[in-house]
């Protein structure tokens, strides 16, 4: 897969995001249920009895052959508040999901580019234990013809062993970082997803630090998620605050009323269709202590999370400029790196036109080899810091999916 794909497929794919889904599915159904008082409830049954002198009531209710009863709150203040703080947190489940794709991103685009270093730095091993063989090789002649001393077999074969376990862990850590890109992008422990052999893209940062601050600050999940819990929190406050005040619901019923329940023998008039509408008004006096003790715990909560929204503004703060300053050293690391490799490649071929003239060796050829493919480690180690430095920027600024669904 390229990275695209990759990205592409664990944002469709990935378990973590698939329960966050959920989690804000829930969140809208919670809306639905605190909005369900407000709407007409309607009961119909029967009270069917046998009456033996005066009809007394069942259940609260006359005999009847058959009866029916509606409710509805029309107006309840903390209802009504619950329902806006049940909006609110399907607001925070939506941020919520937002940021789970934001992390499944983040942990797709990083394990792709550790499959793709592990693969490029195994095959270097590789090439590695393959020179190694052939100095070995060399030396054991050098050693049967008298031109070396057995030492130096001896250090040529751990030179080789140390090399070819070295290669084999790599290729270890290449099976488990193409197992864990597939784990991150949906599929199954037996799978393993391979990164297209090409250089990981360069993705374009912010222009400057300044505003890849303001651009993380404004559009951090984290702390715009805060924010919605601070408004939840403030809604229950003003919930539980609205408990002292008046309620007003709708009710009624309706009864039909039969003769063998002694109706007409007791009263003066007899009707078999009775209904009754209203509305019940309740005044609470005393609600008790425990209405402003649930508002100051809100109101704690409410302090908590504007002091944990301030420390996670102070922590992005932090985060920028530690990974600006990342990206800066891992560039300059780089460079370092890829001087170093000029002068190894450049090394060999000075040692190789050398042996054409005959004043090199074949073993100080592969030896030069080797150098040169321990510095292509360097320099691909190098590159793997600074692309993983780049993409922690745009981790953080909210950008890193955007930038790879504008890679090709």
């Amino acid at each position: 897969m390229t990275l695209r794909q990759a990205v592409e497929t664990a944002l469709r794919q990935n378990s973590d995001i698939a329960l966050s889904r959920l989690d804000e599915e829930k969140a809208k159904q919670a809306v639905r249920l605190a909005k369900d008082p407000f709407l007409p409830r309607i009961t119909v049954g029967s009270g069917l009895a046998y009456t033996s002198g005066f009809p007394m009531s069942i259940e609260g209710s006359a005999p009847s052959v058959i009866q029916a009863n509606a409710t509805q709150f029309l107006f309840n203040r903390p209802q009504s508040l619950a329902v806006s703080q049940a909006r609110e947190d399907v607001r925070g489940a939506s941020l919520s999901a937002e940021g789970k794709r934001g992390e499944v991103a983040f942990l797709a685009a990083s394990l792709y580019l550790d499959a793709g270093r592990a693969a490029r730095i195994g095959a270097l091993a590789r090439k590695d234990a393959g020179s190694l063989q052939q100095v070995l090789d060399t030396v054991r002649a050098q050693v049967r013809e008298g031109r070396a001393l057995p030492l130096a077999e001896k250090e040529a074969a751990y030179n080789l062993a140390r090399a070819a376990a070295l290669a084999d862990g790599l290729e270890d850590d290449r099976a488990a970082a193409e197992t864990s890109l597939a784990l991150a992008l949906g599929f199954s422990a037996e799978d393993r997803v391979l990164p297209v052999g090409e250089d990981p893209p360069a993705l374009a940062l912010p222009p400057s630090e300044e505003l890849a601050l303001q651009t993380a600050l404004e559009s951090n999940l984290g702390v715009r998620k805060l924010e919605s819990q601070i408004a939840s929190k403030q809604l229950e406050m003003r919930g539980q605050k609205a408990a002292r005040l008046p309620r007003a619901d709708l009710v009624a019923q309706y009864g039909m009323l039969a003769r063998f329940n002694n109706y007409d023998q007791y009263f003066q008039r007899f009707q078999r269709n009775n209904g009754q509408v209203g509305v019940s008004l309740q005044l609470p006096l005393f609600a008790g202590p425990g209405v402003s003790a649930q508002a100051a715990r809100a109101a704690a909560d409410v302090a908590r999370l504007k002091i944990e929204s301030d420390n996670a503004r102070n922590r992005i703060r932090s985060d920028i400029q530690a990974s600006f300053r990342e990206v800066k050293k891992a560039a300059t690391a780089a460079e370092v790196a890829r001087l170093d490799l000029e002068v190894a490649r450049e090394r060999l071929s000075v040692i190789l036109a050398q042996m054409q003239e005959g004043r090199a060796t074949l073993r100080q050829v592969e030896e030069s080899r080797i150098v040169e493919n321990d510095k292509w480690i360097a320099f691909y180690d190098a590159q793997y810091g600074i692309e993983r430095a780049r993409w922690n920027v745009l981790r953080l600024t909210g950008q890193l999916t955007a930038a790879v669904a504008a890679l090709p």
